[in-house]
């Protein structure tokens, strides 16, 4: 699941009565962005529920399913969602249901309080796990076999963790850059609003800082300045210099910041610039090249295709070809 790929990739949710809304969503929907700014269904996701029956949520509103929890052969990925009172659903035919189902599973993510489900299925023993921050001490103590962690999420082999909401969102943007790279992950946390603290999970996480993670201001102020000059891109020392810090210092910020060194983060805010361009008009790919800060339209394609795997032609051909319409019948 974590790995460069174009193919689509299949995600079962099971969701646990009491569960919230923003949690569920939480995994849907930067997803259904990546979806929608590609163009093409990278993602499918299937949401079940134990009986088969819509999942009644804390908001009041049930989530309707498409089908029943059963444990079968099939490998596709499965997130547990649960939020509050997940011991009530924590039965002893449940937990034997995920113990099989991790036999065949590719991969099984406890989601904020899913991780407590996992444990009870001792499908967590001897590996790192987080749980939502409230919950810290008490699942460190009743789970002593499990590494509890205050990170805001945990990729470990075949396990997945989260503390949160807004932590899941990070684990769905990590997966997003994974498979389809920094470009796509950082247009999807700009098209929810959503200031993306790191890609990676370094970080603790404690109450005073819950959902409260900002960055650098000096970070804040070079991302600024690169989208203030896409058509003619500042270098590194000249930008630290406008930063008032060295280039290896400004560096060292980004990698601490967001996760990537600042030559990446400019060149995926200037390819997504270009792939905006491709789409939304006619203009020629030399003059995006030109608009985007390239050298030359080869140039721009060398760098389009090894971050979206196809040419800007192939982009503008399929997008339009999808939304043109239909010939009236003769």
């Amino acid at each position: 699941m974590l790995q460069r790929s174009t193919e689509r990739l299949d995600i079962d949710l099971l969701v646990l009565p009491e569960t919230n809304l923003i949690l569920v969503a939480s995994v849907i929907e930067p997803l259904r962005g990546a979806n929608r700014i590609a163009g093409s269904e990278l993602y499918r996701w299937r949401l079940l529920t134990p009986d088969g029956a819509p999942i009644p949520t804390t908001s009041h509103i049930a989530i309707p399913a498409d089908g029943t929890f059963r444990v079968t052969s099939e490998e596709t990925p499965l997130f547990v969602l649960a939020s509050y009172n997940w011991r009530k659903s924590a039965t002893p035919a449940l937990k034997m249901q995920l113990s099989q189902a991790a036999r065949y599973r590719t991969m099984i993510a406890g989601i904020e309080s899913g991780t407590w489900l996992l444990a009870e299925a001792s499908l967590l023993d001897g590996q790192p796990a987080t749980v939502h921050w409230e919950d810290y001490e008490d699942f460190a103590t009743a789970y002593p076999q499990v590494q509890a962690v205050r990170d805001r999420f945990v990729v470990d082999g075949k396990r997945l963790t989260t503390s949160g909401s807004l932590p899941t969102v990070d684990l769905m943007l990590e997966v997003i850059r994974q498979r389809q790279g920094y470009s796509l992950a950082l247009e999807v946390s700009r098209l929810f609003r959503y200031e993306q603290p790191s890609f990676h999970v370094d970080e603790p996480l404690f109450a005073a800082s819950a959902g409260l993670r900002m960055q650098d201001p000096r970070v804040t102020q070079a991302v600024r300045l690169m989208e203030e000059h896409i058509e003619q891109p500042l270098v590194l020392t000249r930008l630290a210099r406008r930063i008032g810090v060295s280039a290896r210092h400004l560096q060292d910020l980004f990698q601490q910041s967001i996760g990537a060194p600042p030559h990446v983060h400019y060149l995926a805010l200037r390819l997504n610039t270009a792939r905006r361009k491709v789409i939304e008009t006619t203009a020629s790919f030399a003059d995006i090249a030109a608009a985007t800060g390239f050298n030359s339209a080869s140039a721009f394609a060398r760098s389009y295709r090894a971050s979206f795997s196809e040419s800007p032609s192939q982009t503008r051909h399929r997008l339009r070809r999808r939304i043109m319409p239909s010939a009236p019948p003769t």
